[in-house]
Protein backbone atom coordinates (compact mmCIF):
# COMPACT_ATOMS: atom_id res chain seq x y z
CA UNK A 1 0.00 0.00 0.00
CA UNK A 2 2.84 2.40 0.85
CA UNK A 3 4.53 1.68 -2.49
CA UNK A 4 1.29 2.33 -4.36
CA UNK A 5 0.77 5.59 -2.46
CA UNK A 6 4.30 6.78 -3.20
CA UNK A 7 4.00 5.99 -6.90
CA UNK A 8 0.64 7.72 -7.07
CA UNK A 9 1.96 10.81 -5.29
CA UNK A 10 5.02 10.99 -7.53
CA UNK A 11 2.95 10.64 -10.70
CA UNK A 12 0.40 13.23 -9.59
CA UNK A 13 3.12 15.74 -8.63
CA UNK A 14 4.90 15.18 -11.94
CA UNK A 15 1.76 15.74 -13.98
CA UNK A 16 0.94 18.88 -11.96
CA UNK A 17 4.39 20.33 -12.70
CA UNK A 18 4.05 19.27 -16.34
CA UNK A 19 0.76 21.19 -16.56
CA UNK A 20 2.19 24.25 -14.84
CA UNK A 21 5.18 24.31 -17.21
CA UNK A 22 2.78 24.09 -20.16
CA UNK A 23 0.45 26.85 -18.98
CA UNK A 24 3.11 29.42 -18.13
CA UNK A 25 4.05 29.57 -21.83
CA UNK A 26 0.79 31.24 -22.84
CA UNK A 27 0.83 33.49 -19.79
CA UNK A 28 4.37 34.65 -20.60
CA UNK A 29 3.96 35.22 -24.36
CA UNK A 30 4.18 39.03 -24.00
CA UNK A 31 7.44 38.64 -22.02
CA UNK A 32 8.89 36.31 -24.66
CA UNK A 33 7.83 38.75 -27.38
CA UNK A 34 9.59 41.64 -25.61
CA UNK A 35 12.73 39.76 -24.51
CA UNK A 36 13.47 37.99 -27.78
CA UNK A 37 11.92 40.62 -30.14
CA UNK A 38 9.84 38.10 -32.11
CA UNK A 39 6.63 38.45 -34.13
CA UNK A 40 3.30 36.65 -33.40
CA UNK A 41 3.92 34.02 -36.08
CA UNK A 42 7.28 33.14 -34.47
CA UNK A 43 5.62 33.04 -31.05
CA UNK A 44 3.41 30.33 -32.50
CA UNK A 45 6.52 28.10 -32.72
CA UNK A 46 6.49 27.70 -28.93
CA UNK A 47 3.66 25.18 -29.13
CA UNK A 48 5.31 22.78 -31.64
CA UNK A 49 8.75 23.18 -30.05
CA UNK A 50 7.39 21.88 -26.77
CA UNK A 51 5.21 19.24 -28.37
CA UNK A 52 7.18 17.60 -31.19
CA UNK A 53 9.74 16.09 -28.83
CA UNK A 54 6.98 15.08 -26.45
CA UNK A 55 5.08 13.36 -29.25
CA UNK A 56 8.13 11.42 -30.43
CA UNK A 57 8.97 10.09 -26.97
CA UNK A 58 5.38 9.30 -25.99
CA UNK A 59 4.86 7.31 -29.16
CA UNK A 60 8.18 5.42 -29.08
CA UNK A 61 8.21 4.71 -25.34
CA UNK A 62 4.50 3.93 -25.13
CA UNK A 63 4.60 1.41 -27.99
CA UNK A 64 7.76 -0.16 -26.54
CA UNK A 65 6.41 -0.33 -22.96
CA UNK A 66 6.65 -4.13 -22.89
CA UNK A 67 10.33 -4.12 -23.94
CA UNK A 68 12.12 -1.17 -22.32
CA UNK A 69 13.56 -0.69 -18.83
CA UNK A 70 10.63 1.24 -17.42
CA UNK A 71 12.19 2.42 -14.17
CA UNK A 72 15.28 3.84 -15.88
CA UNK A 73 13.11 5.57 -18.48
CA UNK A 74 11.07 7.24 -15.74
CA UNK A 75 14.19 8.44 -13.92
CA UNK A 76 15.74 9.92 -17.07
CA UNK A 77 12.45 11.61 -17.95
CA UNK A 78 12.10 13.30 -14.57
CA UNK A 79 15.75 14.42 -14.59
CA UNK A 80 15.48 15.88 -18.09
CA UNK A 81 12.16 17.59 -17.40
CA UNK A 82 13.67 19.56 -14.54
CA UNK A 83 17.08 20.12 -16.12
CA UNK A 84 15.85 21.55 -19.40
CA UNK A 85 13.49 23.96 -17.61
CA UNK A 86 16.59 25.33 -15.91
CA UNK A 87 18.26 25.56 -19.33
CA UNK A 88 15.25 27.52 -20.67
CA UNK A 89 15.62 30.00 -17.83
CA UNK A 90 19.13 30.88 -19.00
CA UNK A 91 18.58 30.86 -22.78
CA UNK A 92 20.08 34.08 -24.21
CA UNK A 93 18.36 33.90 -27.63
CA UNK A 94 15.05 32.60 -28.95
CA UNK A 95 16.43 29.59 -30.95
CA UNK A 96 18.19 28.25 -27.84
CA UNK A 97 15.02 28.76 -25.81
CA UNK A 98 13.08 26.72 -28.39
CA UNK A 99 15.78 24.02 -28.41
CA UNK A 100 15.64 23.66 -24.62
CA UNK A 101 11.85 23.57 -24.84
CA UNK A 102 12.10 20.74 -27.38
CA UNK A 103 14.28 18.63 -25.09
CA UNK A 104 12.07 19.46 -22.11
CA UNK A 105 9.14 18.03 -24.08
CA UNK A 106 11.24 15.02 -25.07
CA UNK A 107 11.88 14.32 -21.36
CA UNK A 108 8.27 14.84 -20.32
CA UNK A 109 7.14 12.36 -22.94
CA UNK A 110 9.23 9.56 -21.44
CA UNK A 111 7.22 9.78 -18.22
CA UNK A 112 3.83 10.67 -19.67
CA UNK A 113 4.04 7.65 -22.00
CA UNK A 114 4.04 5.41 -18.93
CA UNK A 115 2.25 7.25 -16.11
CA UNK A 116 -1.32 6.30 -17.00
CA UNK A 117 -0.26 2.72 -17.80
CA UNK A 118 1.39 2.58 -14.37
CA UNK A 119 -1.77 3.89 -12.71
CA UNK A 120 -3.81 1.39 -14.71
CA UNK A 121 -1.85 -1.46 -13.13
CA UNK A 122 -1.89 0.10 -9.66
CA UNK A 123 -5.69 0.51 -9.77
CA UNK A 124 -7.01 -2.13 -12.22
CA UNK A 125 -10.57 -1.96 -10.83
CA UNK A 126 -10.83 1.84 -10.76
CA UNK A 127 -9.24 3.02 -13.99
CA UNK A 128 -11.86 5.63 -14.85
CA UNK A 129 -11.74 7.19 -11.40
CA UNK A 130 -7.94 7.22 -11.07
CA UNK A 131 -7.53 8.61 -14.62
CA UNK A 132 -9.89 11.46 -13.75
CA UNK A 133 -8.03 12.11 -10.49
CA UNK A 134 -4.79 12.09 -12.48
CA UNK A 135 -6.33 14.73 -14.75
CA UNK A 136 -7.49 16.66 -11.68
CA UNK A 137 -3.85 16.83 -10.55
CA UNK A 138 -3.04 18.15 -14.01
CA UNK A 139 -5.80 20.76 -13.66
CA UNK A 140 -4.50 21.95 -10.28
CA UNK A 141 -1.03 22.37 -11.77
CA UNK A 142 -2.46 24.12 -14.83
CA UNK A 143 -4.37 26.62 -12.68
CA UNK A 144 -1.26 27.26 -10.59
CA UNK A 145 0.98 27.93 -13.62
CA UNK A 146 -0.43 31.30 -14.76
CA UNK A 147 -0.88 32.40 -11.14
CA UNK A 148 2.76 31.55 -10.39
CA UNK A 149 3.85 33.42 -13.51
CA UNK A 150 1.85 36.51 -12.53
CA UNK A 151 3.27 36.53 -9.00
CA UNK A 152 6.88 36.01 -10.06
CA UNK A 153 6.95 38.57 -12.88
CA UNK A 154 5.53 41.18 -10.49
CA UNK A 155 8.71 40.93 -8.37
CA UNK A 156 11.34 39.33 -10.65
CA UNK A 157 12.29 38.44 -14.22
CA UNK A 158 10.19 35.83 -16.07
CA UNK A 159 13.17 33.47 -16.08
CA UNK A 160 12.70 32.89 -12.35
CA UNK A 161 9.43 31.06 -13.12
CA UNK A 162 11.33 28.37 -15.02
CA UNK A 163 13.91 28.05 -12.24
CA UNK A 164 11.22 27.42 -9.62
CA UNK A 165 9.38 24.84 -11.73
CA UNK A 166 12.61 23.13 -12.79
CA UNK A 167 13.71 22.61 -9.19
CA UNK A 168 10.31 21.12 -8.38
CA UNK A 169 11.04 17.98 -10.41
CA UNK A 170 14.04 16.88 -8.34
CA UNK A 171 12.11 15.74 -5.21
CA UNK A 172 10.20 13.38 -7.53
CA UNK A 173 13.50 11.96 -8.76
CA UNK A 174 14.61 11.27 -5.19
CA UNK A 175 11.26 9.68 -4.31
CA UNK A 176 11.18 7.10 -7.12
CA UNK A 177 14.93 6.44 -7.42
CA UNK A 178 14.80 3.25 -5.36
CA UNK A 179 11.04 2.59 -5.53
CA UNK A 180 10.20 -0.82 -7.09
CA UNK A 181 7.67 -1.01 -9.90
CA UNK A 182 4.34 -2.77 -9.21
CA UNK A 183 4.33 -6.41 -10.28
CA UNK A 184 1.50 -5.90 -12.76
CA UNK A 185 3.58 -3.32 -14.67
CA UNK A 186 6.06 -6.10 -15.46
CA UNK A 187 3.25 -7.96 -17.24
CA UNK A 188 2.73 -5.19 -19.81
CA UNK A 189 2.47 -6.98 -23.16
CA UNK A 190 4.92 -6.00 -25.93
CA UNK A 191 3.35 -5.00 -29.22
CA UNK A 192 4.71 -5.40 -32.75
CA UNK A 193 4.39 -2.82 -35.52
CA UNK A 194 1.65 -4.85 -37.16
CA UNK A 195 -0.06 -5.23 -33.80
CA UNK A 196 0.10 -1.48 -33.27
CA UNK A 197 -1.44 -0.96 -36.71
CA UNK A 198 -4.26 -3.37 -35.88
CA UNK A 199 -4.78 -1.62 -32.54
CA UNK A 200 -5.11 1.80 -34.19
CA UNK A 201 -7.60 0.35 -36.71
CA UNK A 202 -9.90 -0.76 -33.91
CA UNK A 203 -13.01 1.48 -34.30
CA UNK A 204 -13.00 2.44 -30.61
CA UNK A 205 -9.29 3.31 -30.57
CA UNK A 206 -9.50 5.13 -33.90
CA UNK A 207 -12.53 7.14 -32.78
CA UNK A 208 -10.89 7.99 -29.46
CA UNK A 209 -7.66 9.12 -31.16
CA UNK A 210 -9.51 11.21 -33.77
CA UNK A 211 -11.58 12.95 -31.12
CA UNK A 212 -8.52 13.61 -28.95
CA UNK A 213 -6.62 15.03 -31.92
CA UNK A 214 -9.27 17.76 -32.20
CA UNK A 215 -9.69 18.15 -28.44
CA UNK A 216 -5.92 18.64 -28.18
CA UNK A 217 -6.10 21.26 -30.92
CA UNK A 218 -8.80 23.14 -29.03
CA UNK A 219 -6.88 23.03 -25.76
CA UNK A 220 -3.66 24.10 -27.47
CA UNK A 221 -5.49 27.02 -29.05
CA UNK A 222 -6.90 28.16 -25.73
CA UNK A 223 -3.76 27.53 -23.67
CA UNK A 224 -1.58 29.45 -26.12
CA UNK A 225 -3.75 32.24 -27.54
CA UNK A 226 -6.56 32.97 -25.07
CA UNK A 227 -4.53 35.44 -22.94
CA UNK A 228 -3.31 37.17 -26.12
CA UNK A 229 -6.91 37.43 -27.39
CA UNK A 230 -8.21 38.59 -24.01
CA UNK A 231 -5.73 41.47 -24.07
CA UNK A 232 -7.79 43.03 -26.90
CA UNK A 233 -10.65 43.73 -24.48
CA UNK A 234 -9.02 43.57 -21.03
CA UNK A 235 -6.11 45.45 -19.51
CA UNK A 236 -2.70 43.76 -19.69
CA UNK A 237 -2.64 42.71 -15.98
CA UNK A 238 -6.16 41.21 -16.27
CA UNK A 239 -5.76 39.39 -19.60
CA UNK A 240 -4.09 36.25 -18.10
CA UNK A 241 -7.19 35.85 -15.91
CA UNK A 242 -9.05 34.55 -18.97
CA UNK A 243 -6.84 31.45 -19.05
CA UNK A 244 -7.01 31.19 -15.25
CA UNK A 245 -10.82 31.27 -15.41
CA UNK A 246 -10.87 28.53 -18.06
CA UNK A 247 -8.44 26.31 -16.16
CA UNK A 248 -10.10 26.95 -12.81
CA UNK A 249 -13.21 25.24 -14.17
CA UNK A 250 -11.16 22.07 -14.69
CA UNK A 251 -10.94 21.56 -10.93
CA UNK A 252 -14.67 21.28 -10.02
CA UNK A 253 -15.36 19.74 -13.44
CA UNK A 254 -12.97 16.86 -12.95
CA UNK A 255 -14.11 16.29 -9.38
CA UNK A 256 -17.69 15.87 -10.59
CA UNK A 257 -16.72 13.67 -13.54
CA UNK A 258 -14.66 11.46 -11.21
CA UNK A 259 -17.90 10.68 -9.39
CA UNK A 260 -20.00 10.29 -12.54
CA UNK A 261 -17.61 8.42 -14.84
CA UNK A 262 -18.26 4.86 -13.70
CA UNK A 263 -22.00 5.43 -13.21
CA UNK A 264 -22.78 7.05 -16.55
CA UNK A 265 -20.13 5.43 -18.75
CA UNK A 266 -17.01 7.04 -20.16
CA UNK A 267 -18.10 7.46 -23.78
CA UNK A 268 -21.65 8.53 -22.94
CA UNK A 269 -20.46 11.17 -20.46
CA UNK A 270 -17.89 12.45 -22.97
CA UNK A 271 -20.61 12.92 -25.60
CA UNK A 272 -22.91 14.55 -23.04
CA UNK A 273 -20.22 17.16 -22.38
CA UNK A 274 -19.21 17.73 -26.02
CA UNK A 275 -22.65 18.71 -27.31
CA UNK A 276 -23.23 21.75 -25.03
CA UNK A 277 -19.57 22.70 -25.50
CA UNK A 278 -20.39 23.71 -29.11
CA UNK A 279 -22.57 26.74 -28.25
CA UNK A 280 -20.43 27.46 -25.18
CA UNK A 281 -17.32 27.70 -27.40
CA UNK A 282 -19.01 30.13 -29.77
CA UNK A 283 -20.25 32.34 -26.95
CA UNK A 284 -16.90 32.37 -25.13
CA UNK A 285 -14.60 32.95 -28.09
CA UNK A 286 -16.77 34.96 -30.50
CA UNK A 287 -19.77 36.68 -28.91
CA UNK A 288 -18.37 37.97 -25.63
CA UNK A 289 -15.47 40.15 -24.57
CA UNK A 290 -14.10 41.75 -21.41
CA UNK A 291 -15.50 40.56 -18.09
CA UNK A 292 -18.36 38.67 -19.75
CA UNK A 293 -15.76 36.56 -21.56
CA UNK A 294 -14.21 35.56 -18.22
CA UNK A 295 -17.52 34.04 -17.13
CA UNK A 296 -18.09 32.42 -20.52
CA UNK A 297 -14.68 30.71 -20.66
CA UNK A 298 -15.26 29.32 -17.15
CA UNK A 299 -18.46 27.64 -18.37
CA UNK A 300 -16.61 26.38 -21.43
CA UNK A 301 -13.90 24.93 -19.19
CA UNK A 302 -16.51 22.92 -17.28
CA UNK A 303 -17.58 21.16 -20.49
CA UNK A 304 -14.07 20.62 -21.85
CA UNK A 305 -12.39 19.47 -18.64
CA UNK A 306 -13.56 15.86 -18.78
CA UNK A 307 -12.74 15.00 -22.37
CA UNK A 308 -9.15 13.77 -22.16
CA UNK A 309 -9.52 11.50 -19.08
CA UNK A 310 -12.85 10.09 -20.22
CA UNK A 311 -11.76 9.33 -23.78
CA UNK A 312 -8.46 7.88 -22.54
CA UNK A 313 -10.39 5.54 -20.24
CA UNK A 314 -12.55 4.47 -23.20
CA UNK A 315 -9.38 3.40 -25.04
CA UNK A 316 -7.83 1.53 -22.12
CA UNK A 317 -11.09 -0.31 -21.43
CA UNK A 318 -11.16 -1.41 -25.08
CA UNK A 319 -7.60 -2.84 -24.93
CA UNK A 320 -6.55 -3.13 -21.29
CA UNK A 321 -3.68 -5.53 -22.07
CA UNK A 322 -2.03 -2.80 -24.11
CA UNK A 323 -2.44 0.11 -21.71
CA UNK A 324 1.02 1.47 -22.58
CA UNK A 325 0.42 1.61 -26.35
CA UNK A 326 -3.13 2.91 -25.88
CA UNK A 327 -1.82 5.63 -23.58
CA UNK A 328 0.80 6.48 -26.22
CA UNK A 329 -1.88 6.77 -28.89
CA UNK A 330 -4.24 8.91 -26.80
CA UNK A 331 -1.54 11.22 -25.44
CA UNK A 332 0.31 11.66 -28.72
CA UNK A 333 -2.92 12.37 -30.62
CA UNK A 334 -3.78 15.07 -28.08
CA UNK A 335 -0.37 16.70 -28.24
CA UNK A 336 -0.19 16.61 -32.04
CA UNK A 337 -3.36 18.70 -32.00
CA UNK A 338 -1.82 20.96 -29.35
CA UNK A 339 1.19 21.57 -31.61
CA UNK A 340 -0.50 21.98 -34.98
CA UNK A 341 -3.47 24.19 -34.18
CA UNK A 342 -1.69 27.01 -32.25
CA UNK A 343 0.94 27.15 -35.01
CA UNK A 344 -1.75 27.55 -37.67
CA UNK A 345 -3.47 30.15 -35.53
CA UNK A 346 -0.21 32.11 -35.32
CA UNK A 347 -0.18 32.34 -39.12
CA UNK A 348 -3.86 33.34 -39.21
CA UNK A 349 -3.26 35.96 -36.52
CA UNK A 350 -0.39 37.47 -38.49
CA UNK A 351 -2.56 37.78 -41.63
CA UNK A 352 -6.13 38.33 -40.42
CA UNK A 353 -5.87 39.12 -36.70
CA UNK A 354 -6.49 37.18 -33.50
CA UNK A 355 -10.31 37.48 -33.66
CA UNK A 356 -10.38 35.48 -36.91
CA UNK A 357 -7.96 32.90 -35.48
CA UNK A 358 -10.24 32.25 -32.50
CA UNK A 359 -12.87 30.84 -34.87
CA UNK A 360 -10.66 27.76 -35.37
CA UNK A 361 -11.52 26.02 -32.05
CA UNK A 362 -15.22 26.72 -32.67
CA UNK A 363 -15.02 24.64 -35.85
CA UNK A 364 -12.94 21.92 -34.18
CA UNK A 365 -15.43 21.28 -31.36
CA UNK A 366 -18.11 20.37 -33.91
CA UNK A 367 -15.79 17.79 -35.47
CA UNK A 368 -14.78 16.46 -32.05
CA UNK A 369 -18.43 15.93 -31.08
CA UNK A 370 -19.00 13.89 -34.25
CA UNK A 371 -15.98 11.65 -33.54
CA UNK A 372 -17.08 11.17 -29.91
CA UNK A 373 -20.54 10.15 -31.09
CA UNK A 374 -18.97 7.60 -33.47
CA UNK A 375 -16.80 6.27 -30.63
CA UNK A 376 -19.83 5.90 -28.37
CA UNK A 377 -21.62 3.92 -31.08
CA UNK A 378 -18.54 1.70 -31.54
CA UNK A 379 -18.39 0.98 -27.81
CA UNK A 380 -21.98 -0.20 -27.84
CA UNK A 381 -21.38 -2.45 -30.84
CA UNK A 382 -18.51 -4.27 -29.06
Amino acid sequence: MERRTRWTGAIFLFVALDAASLQIRGALLPQFEATFSVSPDLLGLIAPAGTVGFFITVLVVGLAAGRIQIHRTLLLGVLGAGGFLLAMSGAPVYPLFLAALFFHGLSLGGVRALDRALLSHLYPDRRGRIFTLHSLAWALGAVSGPALAAIVISVADWRAVFVLLGLGFFPILLSIRSLPLPERMKNERPISLSGATDLIRDPVILGMASALLLIGGIEGAIFTWLPYYAATSLSTPLAPLALSAYLLAYVPGRIVYTLLAERVGYARLSLGLALPAIPAMYVALVLTEGYAMLAAVFVLGLFMSGQFPLLSAVGVEAASGYSGPVNAISTSATYVGMAAVPTAMGVITGVYGIASAMLVPVVLIVGAALFIAATWLSVHRV
